[in-house]
């Protein structure tokens, strides 16, 4: 996704409580706030999210594109980094998944999402899926 599209999604998101229309009307976002793997930087991305107990879970699918998203190599690098879901931010940790857990976890975003499923079938690689969690302060 372009650059202006995520900053148009995270304004509407902040402006509006974490609800945000178009290709995301009501589906779970989280924005993840992570550092560059490479530049260093903070960068911000919409992703969709599962909510899963005391986690969410978001996919890498990256709409389907041979390759995974920048936020995933973040991430990867380093795991700490910032959710914001609806109006509360919070520090998380990202941890990758079992494959046996990821292919429950990716169905059941593709049961909320089809769309994920097209994701999947696009690309021939396997789809990386992070559990995110709360670390208390």
């Amino acid at each position: 996704m372009s650059n202006d599209f995520n900053a148009k999604v995270i304004e509407e998101f902040r402006a509006n409580g974490g609800k945000v229309g178009g290709p995301f009307e009501g589906a779970d976002l989280v924005l993840l706030t992570t550092v560059g793997a490479k530049s260093g930087r903070q960068v911000t991305s919409p992703v969709m999210y599962l909510p899963d107990g005391d986690r969410i879970v978001v996919i890498a699918s990256n709409a389907g594109a041979d390759h995974h998203p920048a936020w995933y190599h973040n991430l990867t690098a380093n795991p700490q980094a910032t959710a914001e879901v609806g109006t509360e931010t919070y520090e998380i940790k990202a941890v990758t998944v079992s494959d046996d857990e990821r292919d429950t976890l990716y169905a059941r975003m593709v049961a909320i999402a089809p769309g994920f499923a097209d994701y999947e079938a696009a690309t021939t690689r396997r789809i990386p899926v992070l559990a995110l969690y709360r670390v208390e302060a």
